[in-house]
C-alpha cells in the first residue's frame, strides 16, 4: 500500500525530532499511532462491508442457477399429483382381516358372485438421479 523504505522513515524521524523536539516527540507519536489505528479500524470495516456484498452477491447468484436447475429437473421428472391422475386415486374397501369375527362368514364363503375389485395400477414417477424430490 504505502511503500517505505528504511532510509525513508529514519529521514522522517529525523525531521520530526529537529522540528518537534525531543520533549513532544512522544505525544506526537502517540497522537500520529491513534489516528493510523482509527485509519485501519475504518479500512478494515470497508473491508468487512465489501466482502459481506460479496457473500450475498455470490449467494444469489448460487441461488438463481439453483433455482433454474430445479425447474430443468422438475421439467424433466413431472410429479404426479393424485388429483390430477384419478387411476392413483386407491380404491376404498374394508380391511380384511385375515380370521374372521366369531359367528361371522368369511367372504369368500358368503356366496357372494361378485368379483373382487381389482386394485389401481401404480405409477411413479422416476425420481431424479440425485436423490428424491423434495
Amino acid at each position: 500500500m504505502f511503500d517505505v523504505a528504511p532510509t525513508e522513515l529514519l529521514l522522517v524521524v529525523v525531521v520530526a525530532l529537529v522540528v518537534i523536539g525531543p520533549k513532544d516527540l512522544p505525544k506526537a507519536m502517540r497522537f500520529v499511532g491513534k489516528w493510523v489505528g482509527k485509519a485501519r479500524g475504518m479500512a478494515r470495516h470497508f473491508r468487512a462491508g465489501l466482502d459481506t456484498m460479496m457473500r450475498e452477491a455470490e449467494l444469489e447468484e448460487l441461488e438463481k442457477q439453483w433455482r433454474e436447475q430445479n425447474e430443468a429437473i422438475m421439467r424433466e421428472f413431472p410429479r404426479i399429483d393424485e388429483a390430477d391422475n384419478p387411476a392413483m386415486i386407491p380404491a376404498t374397501t374394508p380391511p380384511q382381516d385375515s380370521k374372521p369375527a366369531e359367528g361371522e362368514v368369511p367372504a369368500e364363503a358368503s356366496g357372494d358372485d361378485e368379483a373382487p375389485a381389482e386394485p389401481a395400477p401404480e405409477t411413479h414417477a422416476v425420481p431424479p438421479k440425485d436423490g428424491p424430490l423434495p
